[in-house]
């Protein structure tokens, strides 16, 4: 497979990704808390990283830091979902709640505040309302994060051009 294919499948596993966190929660009605909507940010910039390669599909140093800026956001994607995993492995009540949803807390806060909010203590984000093979839905972000990041490593710095 060349690099701007596997950059292209790397897009729409993301908008695959983006889909059913849509479909979750407009057909099932389960509403994101906000560490979701942070691994969703994730998803969505990881997405756009691999459409952006897909289109350029450079070579050499290009294609090298297309795979770092795709790992990269990846990883931070990464992060938040252990966070979330985290916060959904302590006992209820243990974490502290935002108080508010995130929109407002946007409305009110400076962004810096309301990141630092919602990673050091978001209660809501506690609640395991959806589950595959055992796996809550930060679980299965976290997984598919980790081999994007893997893919996107094997497409754009691994690969040797035939």
């Amino acid at each position: 497979m060349n690099r701007r294919a596997g950059n292209a499948l790397g897009f729409v596993a993301c908008a695959a990704l983006m889909g059913y966190a849509l479909y979750a929660e407009h057909v099932l009605g389960l509403a994101p808390c906000p560490l979701c909507i942070f691994q969703r940010v994730a998803v969505i910039v990881v997405g756009v990283l691999f459409l952006i390669a897909a289109l350029h599909n450079p070579s050499g140093k290009g294609s090298i830091g297309y795979g770092v800026l795709i790992d990269l956001a990846a990883l931070i994607g990464v992060g938040i979902s252990a966070r979330h995993i985290w916060i959904q492995a302590q006992p209820p009540g243990t974490v502290a709640a935002c108080g508010a949803d995130l929109d407002y807390l946007l409305d009110i806060l400076p962004v810096t505040e309301v990141v630092n909010k919602v990673l050091t203590g978001s209660g809501e984000c506690g609640k395991v309302d959806w589950t595959l093979l055992g796996l809550s839905m930060p679980w299965w972000v976290l997984i598919s994060l980790a081999l994007l990041s893997a893919w996107a490593v094997i497409v754009n710095i691994a690969a040797r051009p035939r």
